[in-house]
């Protein structure tokens, strides 16, 4: 038998393809173990979450409860649009705010032609990348992450996870309870692309403006660090 580098690669292709018991397979998972995370920019998980945002060219409010998120909202839309009105995902979270506090005028659909804004609500914050996950099915349609020119999204800082892998963990184990959604988007920024010569522009198939409201328990001082962490 030939001992050339193709007969090698063969040999071990076709040793790895024949059937192996679930005890086998389990031990070779468990010794393959799992890869090292990334270094957070901070060691305080909302500072390093709101870092990474700012760093994908995100921007970020932070609030202490419901009222706070109606007010930034519509903060938000007087300084872009002179306006109050938006679209929002049908989610309980978002359907529960005291819009009328602040004089907002959301409209709780799927985004049309011809509206700039609009509102989602995410399940988790990954502070490891910086994104935001929401899961999309009636109450909260995909339109409304990819098609907006403006896309807020809320998500409460008691959700924040670490990494991908946990992220990934608290999907599956809530899938368990609510059943598996639609469609789940990570989300890291605004949309963009570059051309041939590198050339990076936002918004060519999507949202060309990404603001985060993070909802909860958050350092005074947190969002001013993070600034500078980030260097935005």
């Amino acid at each position: 038998m030939s001992d050339s580098p193709r007969s090698r690669i063969f040999a071990r292709v076709q040793q790895a393809s024949r059937p192996a018991d679930a005890d086998t397979i389990q031990r070779e998972l468990e010794s393959l173990g799992t890869a090292p995370s990334a270094d957070l920019p901070a060691a305080d998980l909302a500072i390093a979450f709101m870092v990474n945002v700012l760093k994908n060219f995100g921007t970020v409010d932070c609030v202490a409860n419901r009222s706070g998120v109606v007010k930034a909202v519509a903060e938000y839309l007087y300084r872009h649009f002179r306006s109050h009105r938006l679209v929002a995902g049908n989610d309980p979270h978002l359907a529960a705010m005291p819009w009328r506090e602040a004089g907002v005028l959301p409209r709780f659909g799927t985004v049309e032609p011809g509206e700039p804004v609009a509102l989602s609500y995410a399940v988790l914050g990954v502070a490891e990348i910086g994104a935001i996950v929401t899961v999309t099915g009636k109450a909260n349609p995909a339109a409304n992450n990819l098609l907006s020119e403006h896309h807020i999204v809320v998500v409460e800082s008691a959700r924040l996870v670490r990494d991908m892998e946990s992220a990934w963990e608290c999907i599956e184990t809530e899938s368990v309870k609510t059943g598996r959604p639609r469609a789940i988007n990570f989300i890291a920024g605004p949309s963009s692309t570059a051309d041939i010569e590198g050339k990076l522009v936002y918004g060519a198939h999507g949202p060309r403006n990404w603001h985060v409201i993070l909802l909860g328990d958050v350092p005074t001082a947190a969002l001013a660090e993070a600034h500078t962490l980030a260097g935005r």
